[in-house]
């Protein structure tokens, strides 16, 4: 991965996530070893089992390929990597300790700033999301799109409530659909067309967001910052501001909506 055969690069993918994801669920709702770490986020022995995991079974495969993971990050040793894989081993922590369901495993193959290959897996209720830059997205197998359509009002949104408030109060004819644990997988929800605009606070990273934005992407909708511009990874900052995902049409007139929220939400 990734090699001349996008389909058998996907299909590869789609068996790792697989595997990681039993791995993770072999653990959940068991006791756990679960410590602190920066910004008092939180971790435990099945991230770090699943980190392992995939580092194997994805860098370990492919000689040359970086590697750069939420349980990782300290390790910048292949940043100078033209392709590397950006993972969130368990993406909503908090949600799979709590015993919740709405967390998930996402992967990406990245080269020069932009993903190539992505999924997204949540084992819980086994859906397992794919992409291949320029060959659609996939929700099981199935190609899913975006919602169409460019209005603000009557469309399912989610995020913090901050930002869902400032477009209630233009658009007050929204459904508030609750926040959801993992940031990749809600922003899948844009993908699949379950939701049709996604925000993302200003504390998400390359991790969080590398392999949910090609299935947003490939799903004909766009993930960006309140100012339009794309989203581009490995950088030396590894962080993103603010973000709103949306079908293309209806990202558009995000955009000019958000224009005066620029101050306030950064």
């Amino acid at each position: 991965m990734r090699g001349n055969d996008p389909a058998a690069d996907r299909e590869r993918l789609a068996a790792v996530l697989r595997e990681a994801g039993a791995i993770a669920l072999k653990t959940f709702r068991m006791p756990l070893k679960t410590w602190l770490k920066a910004h008092a986020s939180p971790v435990s022995e099945a991230d770090i089992a699943v980190d392992d995991y995939l580092r194997e079974r994805l860098a370990g495969a492919q000689s040359g390929c970086g590697w750069l993971s939420e349980e990782s990050v300290q390790d910048r040793a292949s940043a100078e990597a033209r392709a590397l894989w950006i993972v969130d081993p368990i993406d909503g922590t908090r949600a799979y300790l709590a015993g919740q369901s709405d967390w998930a495993i996402s992967a990406a193959l990245v080269a020069d700033g932009r993903p190539l290959l992505a999924g997204v897996f949540a084992p819980v209720s086994d859906e397992l999301f794919l992409a291949v830059a320029g060959g659609g997205a996939t929700r099981n197998g199935s190609p899913m799109a975006a919602s169409r359509g460019s209005a603000l009002a009557d469309i399912r949104v989610s995020g913090p409530k901050r930002l869902v408030r400032a477009l209630a109060t233009t658009e007050p004819r929204i459904t508030v659909v609750p926040r959801i644990g993992s940031l990749a997988l809600r922003l899948v929800r844009v993908a699949e067309g379950a939701l049709d605009i996604a925000f993302a606070g200003g504390n998400s990273h390359d991790w969080d967001l590398a392999g949910a934005d090609l299935l947003v992407h490939e799903a004909g909708g766009a993930i960006t910052d309140l100012a339009g511009r794309g989203l581009t990874y490995n950088r030396p900052d590894l962080s993103h501001g603010t973000l709103m995902a949306a079908g293309v049409a209806r990202h558009a007139a995000l955009v000019a909506l958000t224009r005066e929220w620029r101050v306030e939400f950064g």
